[in-house]
Formats: C-alpha cells, sequence, structure tokens
C-alpha cells in the first residue's frame, strides 16, 4: 500500500487555521506585556546595580559596562520568563477587555 500526501495540501490556506483580527490583538498584547515586564525589571537592576558604591578590584570600562547590560538583559529575560513577576499577565487581563468589548 503507497500513501503519498501531497505537501500542497499540507499547506494550502484551507488547512490552516485562521485567526481573527481579536485573536491576533490579543497575543500581540500578550507579548507586548511579557516585553514591558522584562524592560521594567531590567530598569529595575540597573537602578540597583547605580546604587552599589563603585570602587573595588577592577577597573570600569566600555566592555565592562556592555556586559553588565547584557548581563541584566538576560537576567531580566530569565526572571521575567515562565509567570514572572506577574505585572505581565495583571497588564494583559486588565486591557485583554478592551480588545474583546471592541467591535
Amino acid at each position: 500500500m503507497d500513501l503519498k500526501i501531497d505537501p500542497r495540501i499540507l499547506t494550502s490556506p484551507a488547512t490552516q487555521p485562521r485567526t481573527d483580527k481579536k485573536t491576533r490583538d490579543l497575543q500581540s498584547l500578550r507579548e507586548s506585556s511579557r516585553e514591558f515586564e522584562t524592560l521594567l525589571v531590567m530598569e529595575m537592576l540597573k537602578s540597583m546595580r547605580k546604587s552599589i558604591p563603585e570602587g573595588g578590584l577592577f577597573e570600569k570600562d566600555v566592555a565592562t559596562e556592555t556586559f553588565t547590560e547584557m548581563l541584566d538583559m538576560e537576567t531580566a529575560k530569565a526572571t521575567t520568563s515562565g509567570k514572572g513577576l506577574g505585572i505581565a499577565e495583571l497588564m494583559y487581563k486588565q486591557m485583554a477587555d478592551l480588545i474583546e468589548k471592541k467591535k
């Protein structure tokens, strides 16, 4: 028994799930909320780092500052992945009602 499937059938628009505008808007809102929470945590980490007195074993140069900023960004991403702090979810719930009520 030779079963061959035409690849055009699998990728045709008829077989792709249709997403309406509200669904796309809600997905975009969820992503934006998550990005906002990440930026908020990054700014919080940056402010916390500024409160530490300077000095120590190593001198501060451009490379160290760049690495520190990259480290803060990755720490913020890791902190907000999964459930995160909950800020993104609260923002999403509050603004999703506006999208649902829109015609």
